[in-house]
């Protein structure tokens, strides 16, 4: 999934310089297991394993999206910045869901 592993990229440059290495380390971690988890549940045995992957991922950009919303009350991002993750996250929630939809157990 081309979006989510460019979802990773494009927001753990977001934390680069962060000084709070547990959270830093927390939001990575939580940012890389969406595109990790699709591409392990792709190559999974079957459709409901792959589901089970699909729901791993789905649970980690809300993990994000709450981080997202941590950062901010704690000034590690502007309102813009918290925006974009957001929204990031809720779009690739989306194509994850659909993508759990099309796999009709």
């Amino acid at each position: 999934m081309a979006k989510g592993t460019r979802f990773s990229s494009s927001r753990l440059s977001t934390f680069s310089n962060l000084r709070d290495f547990d959270f830093r380390s927390q939001i990575r971690s939580a940012v890389v297991s969406v595109s990790n988890n699709i591409a392990e549940g792709f190559d999974s045995r079957s459709k409901k394993e792959f589901n089970r992957f699909l729901g791993i991922s789905r649970n980690s950009c809300n993990e994000v999206k709450s981080m997202a919303y941590l950062a901010f009350r704690l000034n590690y991002v502007d309102e813009k910045n918290k925006l974009v993750l957001i929204n990031y996250c809720e779009e690739v929630t989306r194509i994850i869901v659909g993508l759990m939809k099309s796999l009709v157990l």
